[in-house]
């Protein structure tokens, strides 16, 4: 799994144990063996980022050449992890995503799959979201399958990556998710202008004061009144939140501080439009919290602050950093078991598909 903030390849060898009962695709067990973030070198962080604004030719090459270089990251952890390769089942690759436009009826994660199984002889599953996006779908967001088939016992499943997302269990046992706005991409950005890759535990963010400036800037685009299923690509958040950071006047902590508090308030309309929606009656939820944002403490206040009748609760440090590993491991399985790995009520699809290519194996 490759996200948004171009750190590295999260790698994780993990356990499915599954069973078809009564016709229903079941995962009776799970574990995280094995992980890793591999990290990509300055050349291909720069050529991913910059791949968006390249010509044909150079975006054909890279998503060939990026097939080879996952290759080689998953060849380095099977021999630092002394895994032999013959006993992996399948890799599971996401890709790393250029261009997201279900509007436009596409979207596109590189990494060629022919490429990824000819460098490590094993089975491999990509591509999982454009069956679904040509069926009218959003693509995405796909984590609500691990959250169902993985993590029951919560009514709210929250990813704080570069985008937030968050996905709802209803009172139907139904799966309705979505983009809730942008999150560490901006938050980075503006601490790599201090010369930090991150704002460690939020603590810049924490000494800073709100700019009601930004503030109002930052929360009055259209699409936080839209209507979900929706998604966010990354060029989305790039013109509309990190551009917009960048070019405040007041501090950097005044302005970590603003995003911080700008997703706490977001993912609360978003928490309350989907209880208003899907007919909700209780007084206290449960919310998993999971990505590299639940490592900042001043954004989790900021979260928790906005959403009192919700009890956040954080997993294992391994299910927070490789959770979306996980969830590609089990959309491989789901693929290969002929089982729906992408939800309709979650994307807008006109129904469920089994999404991915196959390449290599037997």
């Amino acid at each position: 799994m490759s996200g948004s903030s171009l750190d590295g390849l999260d790698v994780a060898y993990c356990r499915l144990d599954t069973a078809w009962e009564e016709g229903v695709f079941l995962v009776k067990n799970w574990e995280l063996l094995l992980v890793d973030t591999l990290p990509f070198t300055p050349d291909w962080q720069d050529r991913l980022r910059q791949l968006p604004t390249a010509s044909a030719l150079d975006f054909c090459n890279a998503h060939a050449a990026l097939g080879h270089y996952l290759g080689e990251l998953a060849n380095r952890f099977f021999i630092e992890k002394k895994l032999d390769a013959t006993v992996v089942d399948l890799i599971a690759s996401h890709g790393h995503t250029i261009f997201h436009e279900p509007a436009q009826g596409f979207t596109v994660q590189i990494g060629d799959g022919a490429a990824l199984a000819a460098a490590t002889g094993c089975a491999v599953v990509c591509d999982f979201r454009t069956a679904d996006v040509a069926l009218g779908g959003q693509g995405a967001p796909l984590a609500p399958m691990a959250d169902k088939m993985l993590f029951p016992g919560y009514d709210f499943y929250l990813n704080l990556g570069g985008i937030a997302n968050i996905t709802c269990r209803t009172p139907s046992d139904q799966f309705v998710a979505f983009d809730a706005c942008g999150a560490n991409q901006a938050l980075n950005a503006l601490a790599n202008l201090l010369g930090q890759s991150y704002d460690a535990n939020g603590q810049l963010a924490a000494s800073g004061q709100l700019d009601p400036v930004l503030w109002e800037q930052i929360n009055g685009q259209g699409y936080f009144a839209q209507p979900y299923p929706k998604s966010l690509s990354n060029q989305w958040v790039q013109q509309h939140l990190t551009q917009t950071c960048l070019a405040a006047t007041s501090s950097i902590p005044d302005r970590l501080h603003t995003i911080c508090q700008h997703v706490g308030y977001q993912l609360a309309q978003s928490v309350q439009q989907v209880l208003e929606q899907e007919h909700f009656a209780k007084e206290k939820y449960r919310m998993l919290a999971t990505g590299g944002g639940v490592f900042n403490d001043y954004l989790m206040r900021c979260i928790q602050q906005h959403l009192p009748s919700v009890e956040v609760v954080i997993p294992s440090e391994n299910v927070v950093k490789f959770k979306e590993a996980l969830l590609m491991a089990l959309l491989g399985v789901m693929r290969l078991e002929g089982a729906p790995n992408c939800m309709a009520t979650v994307t807008g699809a006109r129904k469920d598909t089994i999404g991915g290519g196959v390449y290599g194996g037997q």
